[in-house]
């Protein structure tokens, strides 16, 4: 809600101006009294709004914690190379927001009616319903079950603070139950002032993200059928709510992030100058940012997900890439010319126009590369060390990240990013459902879906209308969601969650390394800083490279364990709560899947 800091912040300086008077014995009739707050609408707004600003997800840069991009050499996680203990790997339970949560809900339902109305104290609760179901599905999905609390409790109690952990079968039910009192409580949409705040779509479209967690491996690992009954259900009905309110796919990938309040935005975090803007400069390169650079940089695995035109899927032979010429060539142009629409959305590829004010309109980004006369250094260099001489940034993988990209951004002011970031778009209720559609014996709707979502892409039609889909029975349907999600939504906060959940580290294993592909000018080609490698002339000056290990070290691998699900709670945790106990597979007597 763009409103949202500015109320809050008035509020605070309203504390501060009329608290700082002088005199010791002075009354300040002016000052708010907490318990004031409750007496007048806007405070309760105000409150409601600061839980939105503490909760409210945005931007994420975590694409180097899975298999879609490096942020620079040996920067893989211990978790990702298998290296985890409780020392590690622990999480701290924190149980801030819970607090503020059922604080304000106890004492809006105490609120006179001649402050609120009825109408206006449920979609207050509704709200904060919402956000309760948001802060214990994030608990429930790192350990399983948490102590449920559900009611302001009594500081001067010390014992009565500590609470044992629940079932993960009893918080799941309790997130389900916050979130359809949610659904029933909260408008289809909000005035336009109040853009952003959660409707009932965007909670019903959030139950339907929770059923299918608890559906998926993960949690179901003997794959209990009224799960996915479960979790198509709600899907379908968000769906066909959702579609009836007006919501869709929008029709260019792209439009997503640059044409504000489209249809495909369920759930959403405004960002906007000055008031709400965001650091954006990590995800540029070097050359044109400040402070932090190069985070991102898409991985071989993630380059060769994006489907042909066709539909067909984009396939490399590194045998063949190294030793036939031809062959070399063709895979270039197929990887830089004929791709889906969402490539071109969220890749940045060396040699195009990379949209930034700070280059001159003619002259492309060369993040390609070149051999390195020095047999003692690096094998291979980037072309922007000659682009722009003295920098000295060397890129890691030659691509960055294209999407939500703030085309508007100079380097002196990358501080100042305004591309909203949308948390929950109908692409993922129309996946989550399609998901879920198969697991329950419905495999043409399954694949429509994939259809649907491909067709947006620009994907031709092609043989039977299937749009380069192939797969049939409920295996490959099941795959084929893997592989598209990978795509859609890439560097969205999805891949290792994703994975996880269907408990498919395996796939992140078998990479061993971090592969990338590098674009090499041929020895005595030269171009200049205004040559497009979309033409295919220039194109011609270029082969493509496969790099096996971009970290440099043998040590750096993904080595994901499959023995560990879950995650721990931190030593500190455990040692003060003695009713706070551990998880099975780190050595306590918690099992998180009943």
């Amino acid at each position: 809600m763009k409103k949202s800091s500015v109320i809050f912040t008035f509020i605070a300086i309203l504390f501060l101006s009329q608290a700082c008077k002088k005199g010791l014995d002075f009354q300040n009739t002016n000052a708010i009294n907490p318990d004031q707050v409750w007496s007048d609408p806007d405070l309760i707004n105000s409150f409601l709004s600061d839980i939105y600003g503490g909760m409210m997800p945005g931007w994420p840069y975590n694409g180097d914690a899975s298999d879609e991009a490096i942020n620079s050499p040996k920067s893989l996680g211990n978790y990702q190379r298998g290296i985890i203990s409780v020392a590690l790997t622990g999480q701290d339970l924190s149980y801030t927001n819970i607090d503020k949560l059922n604080f304000f809900l106890d004492k809006l339902s105490s609120v006179s009616p001649a402050v609120l109305t009825d109408e206006q104290k449920k979609q207050f609760a509704g709200q904060a319903l919402f956000w309760r179901a948001w802060d214990y599905f994030n608990k429930v999905t790192t350990y399983g079950g948490v102590p449920l609390i559900l009611k302001p409790q009594d500081v001067t109690n010390k014992e009565s603070l500590f609470v044992p952990r629940s079932k993960t079968s009893e918080c799941m039910a309790q997130i389900v139950a916050d979130l359809d009192s949610a659904v029933a409580d909260l408008p289809d949409k909000w005035g336009d002032a109040d853009y952003g705040r959660i409707t009932k779509g965007a909670a019903m479209s959030f139950k339907g993200r929770v059923l299918l967690w608890y559906a998926s491996p993960l949690f179901n690992p003997n794959n209990d059928q009224s799960r996915w009954q479960d979790a198509y259900n709600a899907n379908k009905d968000a769906l066909d709510y959702l579609t009836a309110q007006g919501y869709g796919l929008v029709p260019n990938y792209r439009d997503i992030w640059y044409q504000e309040r489209n249809k495909e935005v369920i759930m959403v975090n405004q960002f906007y100058y000055p008031d709400h803007a965001y650091f954006q400069g990590l995800i540029r390169p070097g050359e044109l940012t400040k402070d932090a650079a190069n985070a991102n940089q898409p991985l071989l695995p993630l380059l060769l997900a994006f489907p042909k035109k066709d539909g067909s899927p984009m396939q490399m032979d590194t045998a063949k890439l190294k030793a036939d010429p031809a062959y070399n060539a063709q895979f270039l142009t197929d990887f830089y010319t004929n791709r889906d629409d969402r490539f071109y959305a969220t890749v940045f590829c060396g040699g195009t126009v990379y949209p930034s004010p700070d280059l001159p309109a003619s002259e492309r980004y060369w993040c390609c590369w070149k051999k390195n006369p020095d047999p003692t250094g690096l094998e291979y260099l980037s072309l922007t060390l000659d682009q722009f001489p003295g920098n000295g940034v060397n890129a890691v993988s030659g691509f960055f990240d294209r999407k939500g990209l703030d085309t508007t951004l100079t380097q002196a002011n990358v501080y100042n990013a305004g591309v909203d970031w949308p948390e929950i778009r109908f692409a993922e209720v129309l996946m989550n459902y399609g998901e879920a559609a198969n697991e329950v014996g419905k495999p043409a709707e399954a694949l429509d879906v994939l259809y649907q979502v491909r067709k947006r892409a620009g994907i031709t039609p092609g043989p039977g209308n299937h749009y380069g889909i192939t797969a049939t029975t409920q295996s490959d349907i099941r795959t084929a969601y893997i592989n598209e999600r990978f795509v859609e939504f890439a560097f969205e906060n999805k891949r290792l969650s994703d994975l996880r959940r269907w408990k498919r580290y395996d796939i992140l294993n078998k990479e061993g390394h971090r592969h990338g592909l590098y674009t090499v000018i041929k020895p005595g080609q030269t171009i200049d800083w205004t040559d497009d490698i979309m033409t295919e002339s220039v194109r011609k000056k270029f082969e493509a490279v496969y790099i096996d290990n971009l970290d440099g070290d043998p040590a750096f691998k993904y080595n994901l364990d499959t023995n560990h699900w879950f995650y721990p709670f931190s030593q500190s945790n455990i040692d003060a709560d003695a009713k706070l106990v551990q998880n099975i597979e780190w050595g306590g007597t918690f099992d998180p899947l009943q």
